[in-house]
């Protein structure tokens, strides 16, 4: 039985753990209506799942993100990094409470918590790599649905400021991470997050993600990252399903 679908927190968590566990929760429901969709040719087919958590359906064909992130990308990236983290986190979750748990629920169980670094890894980079590929789609870019524009207008000043914000933080990260658009309340924020973080341990609710680990980009645009970023939110970005997770 998969394991990523959301439930419930429970009553007896910690705060932090509460607002993980909520953010996560609440777009992990829009990400999976969103997954089930897929543009032009069928999607690569997903690797049978070899413990409670499963690799996700990509909804889109590994060439579909062409010539922005090629086939050859996404078949590593998606076919042997994603699937890495999936592969790890049921080897680390066998046997333990934890393998009864939906994705986000083992994010927020593991959050802060030195002795679980382990699973909190694999489980937050199979939670982010979720969301990557649902915050692109074919034919992205362009200009934000009038509610999402709205809040960035209130935020930033402009869309276009906003954009420019969400390249800086994915530009300023250093080493491997994360630009995230983001909800801080009901006001719009970027972020940026190093290695397997994400604003749900900051009581932030995601509303897309730029992955800027370097499997990411660096067969296409090796060390032009700045390149990879400005193609990205141009032509891939997905500003429907940003808007989505405004709910």
């Amino acid at each position: 039985m998969k394991r990523n679908d959301p439930i419930d927190s429970p009553v007896t968590i910690d705060r932090r753990r509460f607002l993980l566990g909520a953010a996560g929760l609440a777009v992990a429901a829009g990400l999976g209506g969103f997954a089930r969709q897929a543009w032009g040719q069928a999607a690569p087919a997903a690797a049978p799942p070899t413990g409670p958590f499963a690799l996700m359906k990509l909804p889109y064909a590994d060439s579909a993100l062409d010539p922005v992130i090629s086939a050859n990308t996404i078949g590593f990236h998606y076919g042997k990094h994603h699937k890495g983290y999936v592969d790890n986190l049921n080897k680390l979750v066998a046997g333990t409470e934890l393998a009864d748990q939906p994705l986000a629920k083992v994010v927020a169980a593991t959050a802060g918590n030195a002795e679980k670094v382990a699973v909190f890894n694999n489980a937050a980079q199979v939670w982010n790599h979720d969301f990557y590929w649902a915050s692109l789609k074919p034919g992205g870019g362009g200009e934000p649905p009038a509610a999402l524009a709205k809040l960035m207008d209130a935020a930033f000043g402009s869309v276009g400021a906003c954009k420019e914000e969400l390249k800086k933080a994915a530009l300023g990260q250093f080493g491997s991470g994360w630009a995230w658009l983001a909800l801080d309340g009901g006001k719009l924020v970027v972020v940026k997050t190093g290695n397997a973080d994400n604003p749900t341990t900051k009581g932030l609710k995601p509303l897309l993600t730029i992955d800027v680990w370097e499997h990411a980009y660096y067969l296409d645009y090796q060390n032009r990252r700045a390149d990879y970023v400005q193609a990205v939110i141009d032509k891939l970005i997905n500003w429907e399903f940003a808007a989505g997770n405004l709910a």
